[in-house]
This record gives structure tokens, sequence and C-alpha cells, in this order.
């Protein structure tokens, strides 16, 4: 019969016949040399059944092929299989409902604990004495991260890091400063070692480039380690402050001192 006849019996349309000759699915039983015409056996239409039904429980045409079409067993039990795959989704999906919101609790609760520790740092904090920033500028700083966390704690590139931690000293591992200092395509362009305050060298290398990326490497004392995230905090903010309408991505890193002196470090990205 015709491709039309056949679509007619099996309730299908020729567009898909032509679909499944052109995967592999079902070919027809001839093709006509001269005009191309597609002509199929009545028997075929047991194979559509079986592509049709395996199409709709969601089969892929590969596992639909490797499935024979005169074998109703091996159909019936990749049915199974199939069933049994969908049955194990549901209960995981199940399961992810039950536990969605007690995640949610938890992690609005640690977010309410990263803030307090965050801003309890900045509260404490001698901006003045490291950075040069007056008391009252400080707090309007403290009051612009508390209206990030607001925001569920926002990661905002170039602007506040917070990095995890269940302390205070929100300094990272000496493994984590080797890897950014061998960061690909970042190069050294500032150093300064053994000074006291950030303020005193500050002029000498807060002037970036428009469109720059950089990373800030600090190895500190432990009593500047214990201020936590606002050190990071104060040095980002002075770094915006001094650039201003400049597109640039910074980012600032603390680890603790090896010898007592502090360190800084400022690498470029070069394009």
């Amino acid at each position: 019969m015709t491709i039309r006849e056949f679509a007619r019996l099996c309730s299908s349309t020729p567009q898909t016949l032509r679909y499944y000759d052109q995967t592999g699915l079902l070919k027809p039983a001839r093709v006509d040399p001269w005009t191309g015409y597609r002509h199929y056996e009545e028997e075929q239409a047991l194979t559509f059944v079986k592509i049709k039904n395996l199409q709709a429980a969601g089969f892929t045409i590969e596992e639909i092929k490797a499935l024979p079409d005169r074998d109703p067993q091996a159909v019936l039990g990749a049915l199974e299989a199939k069933i049994a795959e969908a049955e194990a989704r549901l209960r995981k999906i199940k399961e992810i409902r039950c536990s969605y919101q007690t995640e949610m609790t938890q992690m609005k609760e640690k977010i309410e604990e990263t803030r307090k520790r965050v801003v309890a740092s900045l509260e404490s904090f001698d901006s003045e004495s490291e950075f040069g920033i007056a008391p009252e500028a400080w707090r309007a700083l403290t009051r612009e991260v508390e209206g990030l966390f607001e925001k569920s704690l926002p990661s905002v590139p170039g602007v506040w890091p917070f990095p995890a931690s269940s302390g205070d000293a929100m300094t990272e591992d000496e493994e984590s400063y080797e890897k950014l200092l061998e960061a690909p395509g970042y190069k050294p362009v500032y150093e300064k070692h053994g000074w006291r305050f950030v303020k005193d060298f500050l002029p000498e290398f807060s002037s970036l480039e428009d469109g720059g990326e950089y990373l800030l490497l600090f190895r500190l004392r432990p009593e500047k380690t214990e201020t936590g995230a606002a050190f990071s905090c104060g040095m980002l903010h002075l770094l915006l402050e001094k650039n201003p309408g400049k597109k640039k991505t910074v980012s600032c890193h603390v680890f603790s001192s090896p010898d007592g002196e502090n360190h800084f470090l400022l690498l470029k990205k070069l394009f």
C-alpha cells in the first residue's frame, strides 16, 4: 500500500512515516526506483504500534531500534523497566519535596549567621587607622553591606567578598594562595612588604585600568586576619571609590602571614 494508505491504517501522517524512515525506525517494504514512492505491507502496522507506544513512554530512537519487532515479551519487559525507572524518579522528587523547605530554612539561618558575623566585624573595625576612612563613611559602608544581605547574600564580582567560614577570621589556606599566585594570565604588577597600615601605601597602587581584572593577595599578621570580612570589604570599597566609572573586576583574598609581617601582592590579568 502507498504511504498515504498506510498512514490512514495507522491513524498517522505521511510526514511521521517519512521521519520514521529517515531515522531507521520503520523503513518502507519497498521504494519505487523510478518515482521514489514508498510502499508498505499491512503487517508493518504492528511495528508502527510498537514505535508509537515506546516513543510515548519516553524511549529514545536508539532504545527503540534495539528492541526486536517480533518479540512482544522483550517490548513488555522494556516497558516494565521504564516504569520502575519512572517510579524511582518519582520517589526521588517526593523526597526532594519533603526536604526542600527544611534546606531553605537552614540556608536562611546560615545567611543570617553570616550577616551578623560580617556586620559585627565591620562595626568593630578601626577603619581610620587601617584605611584612613572616617567613622561616618565606614558606618555608611556597613549599612550598604547589610543592604546586600537583604538580597539573600548575593555574590557581586568586584564588590564584596564573603568566603564561607565558621569563625570571624575569613582567611584562606596556603594551597589557595599558591593557586592564585599561578592563576593563568595574571602577572604581578605591584607588591609591598613589611608595612603597617594600607593607608600608608594606598596611593601607590590604587589607580586601576578601565576594563582590568585584578587579584589582591594579602598575607597578614594575626591581629589583621582576625578582623574577618571587614578588611576585604574596606579594601574593595577604597578601590571602587578611587576608580569611579571604570569597568573592572577585583577580588580580594586574605591569608595568614608565614613570617609575622604584612605582605601585599597585586596581580593583573594580561589580555
